[in-house]
């Protein structure tokens, strides 16, 4: 049984988390601000810390920062779809993830799952071969040619693969339709549009938990894609 701290001042929000998370099985503690939220981790043997970013007093950017300064354990932020500086922020500070409301209850324990699996498989800390490209839950082995998300393995195409690999080993780079294409099939991208974009759809169901709304691999219009740095 793994223990998990819900944060949010709205009360609502704590008791629909609570129902989802004791239904799977998890033992749930609740706080809501962030100091109070911070004297839990303190208490009690806490794996896992469900964060929302606007709280009056202490926020959860702030508290997730006075967080890391001695726990690793995985912090996901609970945001508002208008709070995208604030996600950033709070991934730069040490965040693992984020849950954008209105959340899905499925999407929410998908996260919780991924995060405490990654959490406790690497006991609690990333590997770092020079072989594996990290970002995010991906983890890209080019020496196996395996892919993993979340711990999970992943059967991709050698086009899906490499694709992958292109975007992962830059991320936050925007690389254009034609310089995937040329890259990637070592063609010349006349009319290599629609090839890359069907490619790129089902490499997106195949790792993302959420394809139409992806976490990992980002549409930057008028320009291409990138992989988003995690």
């Amino acid at each position: 049984m793994y223990n998990i701290l819900i944060c949010d001042d709205d009360r609502d929000i704590v008791s629909a988390l609570d129902i989802y998370l004791t239904s799977e099985g998890y033992k749930t503690y609740k706080a809501y601000d962030g100091l109070e939220a911070l004297k839990m981790v303190d208490q009690y043997d806490i794996q896992l810390v469900l964060l929302d970013v606007m709280m009056p007093g202490l926020d959860g950017i702030r508290t997730t920062a006075k967080l890391r300064e001695s726990k690793n354990i995985p912090i996901i932020l609970l945001t508002a779809k208008s709070e995208d500086s604030d996600k950033i922020l709070g991934l730069n500070i040490g965040a693992d993830d984020y849950i954008t409301k209105p959340f899905n209850p499925i999407e929410v324990i998908a996260r919780v799952k991924s995060q405490l699996r990654r959490y406790t498989t690497l006991g609690g800390r990333e590997k770092t071969e020079d072989h594996v490209i990290r970002n995010g839950g991906i983890a890209l082995d080019d020496g196996a040619k395996s892919v993993t998300v979340d711990g999970e393995a992943v059967s991709l195409t050698p086009i899906e693969y490499n694709i992958l690999k292109l975007l992962l080993k830059s991320p936050g780079r925007v690389y254009s339709t034609s310089q995937i294409y040329e890259q990637v099939w070592n063609d010349p991208s006349l009319g290599s549009e629609n090839t890359v974009a069907v490619h790129i759809r089902h490499l997106r169901e195949k790792i993302e938990i959420d394809p139409a709304n992806p976490r990992y691999i980002k549409v930057v219009w008028g320009l291409g894609y990138k992989m988003e740095k995690l």
